[in-house]
């Protein structure tokens, strides 16, 4: 049975806990059950402190110090935990862990205890000076762009949960003020003669490797190189390309060998049809002996046994096995470097990302229709236009463009009569 009594009117409750020697206190205020403990055994000291203990939460209350609506760390817990269990085998755990990270490291630190009425344009901006300040005194240098957009995103979808659960009326302004909006750059590529150049020094590696023993990765390198740049495949939807999920067809409207590919990657399961340039270089990857140290790069990246016959010896590759197993990041960036094409003119490193950028501008440069691409390439028209259109010559009709007005004839002089 619990001891209870009531002081001030009713609006403070003291109690003890069975098998409890010391008293607590209660009280609702500000919309909310508020208790703590007296820390006394005696029922008059106890009093006392509940009496003080609800004076000075009034105090806080009238100075704006207690909070009666919901604050940003509870909307920061309830998005967090819809996230979790909405996005589940949808975005990536990197992703998703990086959504707990900006909310651990930076935004709840800062906005944590505000109402979320508090939470304001100019709040924002607070938020975005505070953390150029601190990355100033502790690295020397300013947070990347594209890591304080990452952060605002959270934010913002933060402040949408607290908007659907109707804490909040409505998002604020959250534009970053006194930028223009930023350069819209293409993507780093390869022209016609860069990329011929690279896949000559590839293949070259390939037949003569620096030390023999890297002869498997070398010529996994320019298959890649080759299917990359003939597929136009994100180098995550590479990596994931089991063998079973690639089928090698006669195109009916062309009439030539291609391959359909059974794409999974970050926009889900695509599909995906080659330039028949492709067909040869996975030829040569099903029909090509793997070692065994293929399989252990397939464990590592995937945290599961491939299959393998266990006995060190080489072997041909099964449906189920990666048909890129590893990345050769080292060797491509190596050849990169010897062949000077590290970076384009606007010193933007390329990547094996570059090779999908490749694809899309080798096929507008040869006339193919943008939305078909689009397709193909599991993106839109509008980030085709806006990265990779805005650059292409080919997409420039001069006829079109120098149109001149024909001059008028001039007026034969008239006998006078």
């Amino acid at each position: 049975m619990i001891e209870h009594h009531t002081i001030l009117g009713g609006k403070v409750h003291v109690y003890k806990r069975p098998n409890s020697p010391r008293w607590q206190c209660a009280t609702y205020l500000g919309g909310k059950n508020r208790r703590t403990t007296t820390k006394e055994q005696s029922l008059s000291k106890a009093k006392e402190i509940a009496e003080d203990w609800y004076l000075q939460l009034r105090g806080k209350l009238r100075n704006g110090e207690i909070k009666t609506e919901k604050t940003f760390r509870e909307a920061s817990e309830q998005f967090l935990r819809e996230y979790d269990v909405i996005t589940r085998g949808e975005r990536s755990k990197v992703y998703v862990d990086g959504q707990h990270w900006r909310s651990r490291v930076h935004l709840v630190p800062f906005f944590g205890p505000l109402g979320l009425s508090e939470i304001t344009a100019g709040k924002v901006q607070e938020y975005r000076i505070n953390r150029l300040e601190e990355a100033m005194k502790k690295r020397g240098k300013a947070p990347a762009h594209n890591t304080m957009h990452q952060e605002i995103v959270t934010l913002r979808q933060t402040l949408k949960t607290a908007v659907r659960q109707g804490w909040l009326d409505r998002l604020p302004d959250l534009s970053e003020p006194y930028r223009s909006s930023p350069k819209i750059s293409h993507r780093a590529w390869f022209s016609p003669e860069e990329y011929k150049k690279l896949y000559e020094a590839t293949r070259k590696r390939a037949h003569e490797p620096k030390m023999s023993r890297f002869k498997w990765e070398s010529e996994q390198l320019h298959d890649f190189v080759l299917l990359a740049a003939n597929t136009g495949l994100r180098p995550d939807e590479a990596w994931r390309l089991q063998f079973r999920d690639v089928t090698i067809v006669e195109d009916e409207g062309s009439g030539h060998k291609i391959l359909e590919i059974e794409v999974r990657g970050k926009r889900g399961v695509g599909y995906c049809k080659s330039m028949p340039g492709a067909v040869l270089p996975f030829e040569r990857l099903k029909a090509r002996p793997r070692p065994a140290r293929a399989d252990h790069a397939a464990k590592d990246n995937n945290g599961a046994n491939s299959t393998t016959n266990g006995s060190g010896e080489l072997r041909l590759p099964e449906p189920t096995d990666l048909i890129f197993p590893k990345w050769q990041r080292e060797l491509f960036k190596t050849i990169l470097d010897e062949e000077h094409l590290r970076v384009d003119r606007e010193a933007r490193p390329r990547t094996a990302y570059s090779l999908r950028h490749t694809y899309i501008c080798l096929r507008l440069m040869e006339g193919a229709d943008i939305y078909q691409i689009a397709k193909n390439c599991r993106t839109s028209v509008e980030m085709i236009e806006k990265y990779y259109a805005s650059h292409i010559k080919t997409n420039l009709d001069a006829a079109a463009i120098n149109i001149m007005r024909p001059k008028p004839k001039k007026k034969e002089n008239q006998p006078k009569t």
